[in-house]
C-alpha cells in the first residue's frame, strides 16, 4: 500500500476507503451489491437524461419524468410519462438504449463480461456474483442446497452465452426487420434505426418503440410482428435456458429441471392466454372484432406474448373488456423466465407453486416433475416471492389509488405492469401527477431488483440455530 492510501488525508485516502467498502459489500452480500449498482446507475441515467441535450427541444427535462424514465430504461419496463419518440434527442436515445442493454443483461452479469474479457480469467468472487444474478437462491448467506440451473463451475460458460446470445439475436432480428420495415414504407435510414431499436427492445423486453405511431405503422405486417414476438420469447425464457439449450439442442433429455419447467409452463400460458383472449376479444370491435379470424388469433398470441413482459401492443389496451384487462394483470404478474430480461414473480415459481397443490392433493410428501424431486427450500422460496410480490402490488395500487382517484381497474394494471417490468399501460401513465409517478418508479425498481434479492438484501444473515421449538399443527383452510 503507497504511503498516500496510508494516509488519512492523501488523496487516494477516501478513493480508497470507497473501494474497500464496496469489495466487502460485494464479498459478504452480491444481493445488496446488486442493489447498489443498480440504484447508482439509475442515479446516473437520471441525471444524463436531465440534460438539456437529452431532449429534442433543448430544455432541461423535469426530474420526476428523467427519473422515472431512468428507472423504466434499466429495469426495463417500458412504462414512460414522456414520449419516447418525440422528447429525446439523439443523445438521449443514445443513452436510453445502452441503458436498456445494460439492465436487460444485469449489471452484475456485463462487469463479469468485460472483467473476463479484460482479464482473461474469472475469479471466485466474479462467478459468485455472476451466479447471484442469475438465480436468487445464491443470494443468501451461508450454505444453499445444490439446485441450480447453473452450477458455479458453468458461470464462464454461461456469460459467454449472455454476451453472445443478446448479440446474436439482437442483430439478426434487427437485420430480419429492416426490409420488412423499408417495405412497409418507413425511409431508409429510419428503418435501419427503427430496426436495431425494435430488436433490443423486444429482446430485453422492454417495448419502447422509436416512432410516435408505434406498432401501428404495420399493424398488420404479420412478417414484422412475428420476428418482434420471437425476440420477446427469447429474452423471456433466461440466459440459463438458452445456455442448456444450446449446449444440448439434440439432447432434451439432458436438459435441467429448470429449463424443462421454464419451457413447458411458458409454452403453456402462451397458448392458454390466446384461447382466453380470443374467446374475450373476438367480438370486440374496438380491439380485434374487426379482424378475420386467422388475423384475431395471431393477434391473440401476440398479445398474449406481449402480457407476460413483452411490452409491445397493436391494440390500445384501454379498449380491453374489463375481463380481459384481469386475465392480462395475472399474465403480467407472472412475468417469463428467471434471469431472464422478463419480469414478473417467474414461471417457475407459479410452476412450483401448483406441484405443490397437486402434491398436496394426491397426498404426497414430496414435489416430483420430470423425474425429479423438488426440494422443500424450493417451495418456501415460491411462496415468498409470491407473497411478497402480492403486497408490493397491493400497496402501490392502494397508494395510487388514493393519488389519482382513478378507475381501480387501471390503477391495478399500470401498478402489476411496473412491478412486473411489463410496459403495457391503458394510458394512465401519461397523465399521473409527480406523487404517483415515483411510487410506480419505486415499484419498478423492486420489481426488477426482485422481491427474493431485496428481502435477503434487508435482512440479516442466516444464523445457526441450535435448537428445534415444540411442533404444533395450526388450522389451515
Amino acid at each position: 500500500m503507497s504511503t498516500t492510501e496510508r494516509s488519512p488525508g492523501g488523496a487516494l485516502a477516501v478513493p480508497s476507503r470507497i473501494r474497500r467498502s464496496l469489495d466487502q459489500v460485494a464479498r459478504r452480500s452480491p444481493a445488496r451489491f446488486a442493489i447498489l449498482v443498480f440504484t447508482a446507475l439509475i442515479l446516473v441515467v437520471t441525471v444524463l437524461l436531465i440534460l438539456p441535450v437529452s431532449s429534442a427541444d433543448g430544455t432541461a427535462t423535469d426530474l420526476p419524468d428523467a427519473l422515472f424514465t431512468a428507472v423504466s430504461v434499466i429495469c426495463v419496463t417500458g412504462l414512460t410519462t414522456v414520449d419516447m419518440a418525440t422528447h429525446w434527442s439523439t443523445f438521449g436515445d443514445t443513452v436510453v438504449y445502452v441503458g436498456v442493454q445494460v439492465g436487460g443483461i444485469g449489471v452484475l452479469t456485463l462487469a463479469s463480461i468485460l472483467g473476463m474479457v479484460v482479464t482473461r480469467r474469472l475469479g471466485l468472487r466474479s462467478r459468485l456474483m455472476a451466479a447471484s444474478d442469475t438465480n436468487p437462491l445464491r443470494a443468501h448467506a451461508g450454505p444453499v442446497p445444490e439446485v441450480q440451473a447453473v452450477r458455479l463451475s458453468d458461470v464462464r460458460g454461461l456469460l459467454r452465452t449472455v454476451a453472445l446470445s443478446a448479440l446474436a439475436i439482437e442483430g439478426a432480428i434487427g437485420l430480419l426487420l429492416f426490409p420488412r420495415l423499408v417495405a412497409d414504407g418507413i425511409p431508409v435510414r429510419d428503418a435501419f434505426f427503427d430496426a436495431f431499436y425494435y430488436s433490443a427492445m423486444a429482446f430485453t423486453n422492454t417495448g419502447f418503440t422509436p416512432n410516435a405511431q408505434g406498432l401501428d405503422a404495420f399493424a398488420h405486417d404479420y412478417a414484422a410482428l412475428t420476428l418482434i414476438m420471437i425476440a420477446v420469447i427469447l429474452g423471456s425464457v433466461g440466459f440459463p435456458v438458452i445456455y442448456v439449450v444450446t449446449r444440448n439442442l439434440r439432447h432434451p433429455r439432458r436438459w435441467s429441471l429448470h429449463t424443462k419447467l421454464t419451457l413447458t409452463t411458458s409454452a403453456i400460458l402462451l397458448v392458454l392466454g390466446a384461447v382466453v383472449y380470443l374467446a374475450l376479444e373476438y367480438d370486440n370491435p374496438r380491439t380485434f372484432g374487426h379482424d378475420d379470424a386467422g388475423a384475431t388469433v395471431f393477434q391473440s398470441f401476440f398479445l398474449s406474448a406481449m402480457s407476460r413482459s413483452g411490452g409491445f401492443s397493436t391494440i390500445d389496451i384501454a379498449h380491453l373488456h374489463d375481463s380481459s384487462l384481469l386475465v392480462t394483470d395475472m399474465l403480467m404478474f407472472i412475468g417469463g423466465g428467471s434471469a431472464s430480461t422478463a419480469g414478473g414473480i417467474k414461471v417457475t415459481t407459479l410452476a412450483v407453486l401448483f406441484l405443490a397443490a397437486v402434491a398436496e392433493a394426491r397426498g404426497r410428501r414430496s414435489m416430483e416433475a420430470f423425474g425429479r424431486r423438488i426440494p422443500s427450500d424450493v417451495l418456501r422460496l415460491a411462496v415468498s416471492v409470491a407473497l411478497w410480490g402480492a403486497t408490493i402490488v397491493a400497496v402501490g395500487t392502494i397508494v395510487v389509488q388514493q393519488i389519482t382517484r382513478e378507475s381501480l381497474s387501471h390503477v391495478l394494471f399500470e401498478v402489476i405492469s411496473a412491478f412486473a417490468t411489463c410496459g403495457l399501460s391503458t394510458g394512465l401513465t401519461g397523465h399521473l401527477p409527480d406523487a404517483a409517478k415515483y411510487v410506480l418508479a419505486v415499484t419498478m425498481w423492486m420489481g426488477r431488483v426482485g422481491t427474493v434479492t431485496l428481502a435477503v438484501a434487508l435482512a440479516q444473515s442466516q444464523r445457526r440455530q441450535l435448537f428445534t421449538r415444540p411442533e404444533e399443527r395450526p388450522i389451515v383452510g
